[in-house]
């Protein structure tokens, strides 16, 4: 990115101590909003130019790798812990080196594993009401990376051999869950539209390249690939999973979950150190409060627009003083076509959170060949890691010169399609497994054991990595154009409330996830998988029936940040003139 085009620090007006102290005085954070709706300098393209100029999208400002640094922490630390549970629990403490430590079963385990995932994507409501009304994103991100801290301390603490021998695992790994739960998603909510807020510009402009092309830089286009990048960094710290399994093996849980502890307090400390380079909205009081005040009053009247001033005014109605304009309720209506969106969500998460829950199970059944089954689950970031530079330098761009327009709800709706191939391809891994010796049905029976360790079926463990192919290359499709469409379709002031309604659906589909773990057993497990393939599938062309028109009204859509950030400039440029 040129100089003339990036953020600054001092661009920023240090917002961050808006964020922090309530007790900013009014023309501070007048200054700093107005800071906050300065688009970067450069020539306003013409309509001729937009349709005829290649669109291209601005590198990334240095806040911006900060908090996806911040986020590749928090991530290690939650795939290398979580990643853990299925076995930490499902198998029984017996006295060696990561065999077990809870011995509650494989649906028992399924159904904890499931639990944590919901209490994680229930918790970011907490963390968007605290930010948007409350402390602002930062201050809140700050606040609950020491409450999970807490958390993983309860957990180390808990998994030493001493603690699990003397009956205190169960109990510590529950407490430990609600608080690191609580934790991630304070962060979680938060952490996704920060890393968009970092970047400035929100016109296009026309430019030149270094090879004489005049293109378009697209402020939509590099949100994109904030979120490329930002998922990028998410799945390098899943990568986690390619160390802590040997720790539980080789060492012990304990030193797997201090690993995990350690690389959090790091990016905590990244939070607080880079915490003058953060550009940060503050929060706006009661938003959400009078969000929810708008929505009654649309219910009460049958109307989208009868919460709008102008509507009460020229209807008669009793609502005279309502404390939003009639902008507040266009932005209000787009975030609902957004939560709209998010509907079909649960089915995409029951069928991604397989791959840490009943794929490990699955690797288990089958010959291991020195590889620990939770090991496998690395096939899943790493191909996300070597498809987002593929997709984000090849494909899109590719597609973009043929002026082909790879929209999000196409996005989304390939990425139920080819997360149902994930399912189907383990269905079938699973037949696989029952028609192989010596156990065949009933994998796991005395016939495999070999000194003291069940070794699985005749199967090699590496036929599983396809599955895990699958759904990394779905996650970019599906979870990465989620993430966008939470941050473009949300009102200013309502980021992370929005972000949270997104992050609710993978609870939901935990939910769905907890309700089928009765049916988590061999052989049934087989249907299952072939269940989830069908119905994702069936999902994917259902959700694009019924939204794809969506897709020619996205501009319109994402203009609207525009326009309400052109009124508070003129509000304040008013102000300052009287």
């Amino acid at each position: 990115m040129s100089e003339k085009h990036e953020v600054t620090a001092d661009d920023s007006l240090r917002p961050v101590d808006a964020a922090i102290s309530p007790a900013v005085n009014e023309k501070e954070a007048e200054a700093n909003e107005k800071a906050l709706s300065e688009s970067p300098e450069g020539d306003e393209p013409t309509e001729e130019e937009v349709k005829t100029l290649r669109h291209v999208a601005e590198n990334l400002p240095l806040a911006a790798w900060l908090v996806a640094g911040v986020e590749l922490c928090e991530r290690f630390t939650y795939y290398g812990m979580s990643g853990l549970f299925q076995n930490y629990i499902n198998l029984p403490l017996d006295g060696s080196k990561g065999r077990g430590a809870l011995g509650m079963g494989h649906q028992g385990a399924t159904a904890l594993s499931t639990f944590f995932q919901f209490w994680c994507y229930v918790t970011p409501i907490v963390g968007a009401v605290v930010a948007d009304q409350y402390l602002g994103k930062y201050k809140t991100i700050v606040l609950f990376c020491i409450v999970y801290m807490v958390g993983l301390l309860v957990l180390v603490c808990t998994s030493i051999p001493t603690a699990l021998e003397n009956g205190a695992g169960l109990g510590g790994f529950i407490v430990a869950i609600l608080i690191i739960g609580l934790g991630t998603g304070g962060i979680k909510s938060n952490v996704a539209p920060l890393i968009a807020e970092q970047y400035k510009r929100k016109k296009m402009a026309v430019t030149t390249t270094k090879k004489g092309e005049r293109v378009v830089i697209d402020p939509a286009l590099t949100i994109q690939r904030i979120y490329m990048i930002f998922y990028g960094c998410i799945n390098i710290g899943s990568l986690s999973l390619l160390a802590t399994p040997y720790m539980e093996r080789d060492v012990g849980f304990w030193s797997a979950f201090l690993l995990c502890l350690c690389m959090f307090f790091v990016g905590t400390v990244v939070v607080i150190g880079g915490r003058k380079l953060y550009v940060v909205r503050p929060p706006q009081g009661s938003i959400i409060t009078d969000a929810f005040k708008a929505l009654w009053i649309m219910i009460v009247n049958r109307n989208m627009d009868a919460a709008k001033p102008t509507w009460q005014a020229a209807n008669g109605g009793r609502r005279t003083n309502l404390p939003w304009d009639d902008h507040f309720v266009d932005e209000l209506k787009r975030a609902l076509v957004g939560c709209r969106v998010f509907c079909f969500y649960p089915i995409y998460w029951v069928v991604y959170g397989q791959f840490s829950s009943n794929f490990v199970t699955q690797a288990g059944q089958m010959e291991g060949h020195g590889v620990p089954n939770d090991l496998m689950q690395n096939f899943d970031p790493i191909s996300i890691l070597i498809f987002i530079p593929i997709l984000e330098m090849g494909v899109y761009p590719l597609l973009r010169r043929m002026r082909i327009n790879f929209r999000p709800i196409t996005r989304i709706s390939l990425g139920f399609v080819v997360a149902s191939l994930a399912m189907m391809y383990a269905a079938i891994v699973q037949h696989l497994i029952y028609s192989a010796g010596p156990c065949y049905e009933s994998p796991h029976c005395e016939l495999s054991l070999v000194d003291g360790q069940y070794m699985g079926n005749n199967i090699h463990i590496a036929i599983q990595t396809p599955a895990y192919v699958f759904i990394g290359l779905s996650e970019i499709f599906a979870s990465v154009s989620g993430l966008e469409y939470a941050y473009t379709k949300a009102p200013l002031s309502m980021k992370s409330f929005v972000q949270s309604m997104y992050l609710l659906t993978n609870a939901f589909g935990s939910a769905i996830g907890m309700a089928l773990s009765p049916v988590a057993y061999d052989p049934a497990i087989m249907w299952m998988f072939t269940g989830l393939a069908c119905a994702s599938f069936a999902t994917g062309f259902i959700f694009w029936g019924l939204y794809h028109h969506l897709n020619a009204q996205e501009d319109e859509m994402n203009a609207l940040d525009l326009q309400n950030e052109g009124v508070q400039a003129v509000q304040a440029e008013h102000e300052q003139k009287q």
